[in-house]
C-alpha cells in the first residue's frame, strides 16, 4: 500500500508572537511551556506536551539567534540568513524595544552605568518584572544613549534611523535619553504621581525649546544639552518679583484678563505673588547644575503644591500659565531686553517667557 504526501519546502522563520512575548518577558522555556499549556493550546492544536516543549525550545533558540542583529536593527533588514518578511521584521525590533512603564520609572533620569545596573534586581523585585527583562531594556536605553549621544541633528530622527522605531518609540527614547543626559530627578515620593508619559511630554517641549538645537542645528549633541546661555538669561526674570511696581503691574494684568474667567479667581489674586516668586526662582536657579535635576521637584514644591492646596482645576492651571506668560509682553521696561524664543512654536510654557 502507497501513501502520496504533498510537501512544501520553504526558508521563511516562522515567528510565534505569544512565544517572542514570553521570551522578551524573560521567562525561561519551562516557565514558557508551563504558560502556553495553562492557555489551552494543547486541546486548541491536539498536539502533545513534547512536541509543544520542542517548538518552544526552537523559537527560543532563533530569538537568541536574531537578539544580536536587534541590537542594531538596520543589520536585520540587510542580513540574509533569516528570511523574514518586512512586517515581520518591523515587529520584531519595534517589540524588542517596547519597554514597561513601571520599569522606566525606576531607572528615568538615572545615569546609565553600571552603577544603576546593580539596582535591577530591587527593581524587578518592585516592579514585578523578571530580571532578565529589566537587563534587557536597560541594556536598551543604554544602548540607544551611546549611539546618539555625539550625534548632530534631531534626536528623534537619529533614534529612528539607527534604530527603525516608531515614531512614538522613539519619542519615548528620546525622553528617556534627555534625562539620563541631564539627570533630572524623577524619583523622589513627591513626584511618584506623574507618570512616564508626563515627563516624556515635558522632555519634548524642552529639547523643542530649551536645548542648544532650539538655537542652532549645527552644533553637536543639540537636542541632549541645556542651552547655557538660554539658562543665564532666565535669570534676568527675577525683576518681576524683585520690582515691586512690576510686580504689581503684572498681576494687575494677568487678574484683569482673567476676572470671569477662572473657578479660583479669588485665590490666584490672593495667592498671585507668592506663586509668581515660585516660578521665578525655579527659573533662576537653573544655571546650577543641581538645581537642573531639581527642577520638577522645585516645580511642585513652588507651583503644583500651592495649586493642589486650593483645588486648582487642570483648566484654570492652564489658563493662568497662558495668560501669566502672554502678560509680561505687556510690561514696558521687561519686553525689550530679551530676544523671542517662541516664533512659530506655540503657546510659551510658564518657564519659557519669549527669550530668543
Amino acid at each position: 500500500m502507497t501513501s502520496e504526501l504533498d510537501i512544501f519546502v520553504g526558508n521563511t522563520t516562522l515567528i510565534d508572537e505569544d512565544v517572542y512575548r514570553l521570551w522578551l518577558d524573560g521567562y525561561s522555556v519551562s516557565d514558557a511551556v508551563a504558560l502556553r499549556v495553562r492557555s489551552g493550546i494543547l486541546e486548541q492544536t491536539g498536539a502533545t506536551a513534547a512536541v509543544l516543549q520542542s517548538d518552544t525550545m526552537d523559537h527560543y533558540r532563533t530569538f537568541h539567534m536574531l537578539e544580536r542583529l536587534l541590537h542594531a536593527p538596520p543589520k536585520l533588514l540587510h542580513q540574509l540568513i533569516f528570511q523574514i518578511p518586512p512586517s515581520r521584521q518591523a515587529l520584531l525590533i519595534e517589540r524588542y524595544y517596547a519597554f514597561d512603564e513601571a520599569f522606566v520609572r525606576e531607572v528615568l533620569g538615572k545615569k546609565l552605568s553600571k552603577g544603576t545596573k546593580k539596582d535591577l534586581d530591587d527593581i524587578s523585585t518592585k516592579t514585578g518584572i523578571t530580571l532578565k527583562s529589566c537587563r534587557r531594556q536597560f541594556d536598551n536605553f543604554k544602548r540607544v544613549f551611546k549611539v546618539v549621544e555625539e550625534m548632530r541633528g534631531s534626536l528623534v530622527d537619529n533614534i529612528q534611523q539607527h534604530f527603525l522605531l516608531s515614531d512614538r518609540l522613539a519619542r519615548d527614547y528620546a525622553a528617556i535619553v534627555f534625562f539620563a543626559n541631564n539627570r533630572f530627578e524623577t524619583g523622589k515620593k513627591k513626584l511618584q504621581y506623574l507618570s512616564f508619559g508626563d515627563f516624556a511630554f515635558c522632555a519634548e517641549l524642552m529639547i523643542q525649546n530649551w536645548t542648544l538645537g532650539a538655537v542652532d542645528s549645527q552644533v553637536d549633541d543639540m537636542d541632549m544639552d541645556l542651552d547655557k546661555e538660554f539658562l543665564q538669561d532666565l535669570k534676568e526674570l527675577k525683576v518681576l518679583v524683585a520690582d515691586k511696581d512690576l510686580l504689581d503691574l503684572h498681576k494687575s494684568l494677568v487678574c484683569t484678563a482673567l476676572r470671569g474667567k477662572l473657578g479660583v479667581f479669588s485665590e490666584m489674586e490672593a495667592n498671585f505673588k507668592n506663586l509668581s516668586r515660585g516660578l521665578v526662582n525655579v527659573a533662576a536657579k537653573l544655571t546650577h547644575n543641581k538645581d537642573v535635576r531639581d527642577l520638577f521637584v522645585d516645580l511642585v514644591e513652588k507651583f503644583v503644591e500651592p495649586c493642589r492646596s486650593d483645588h486648582w482645576p487642570l483648566n484654570d492651571v492652564r489658563l493662568f500659565l497662558n495668560q501669566y506668560s502672554a502678560s509680561v509682553h505687556s510690561l514696558d521696561g521687561f519686553r525689550p531686553r530679551y530676544r523671542h524664543l517662541d516664533q512659530g512654536s506655540g503657546s510659551p510654557g510658564p518657564l519659557r517667557l519669549e527669550f530668543r
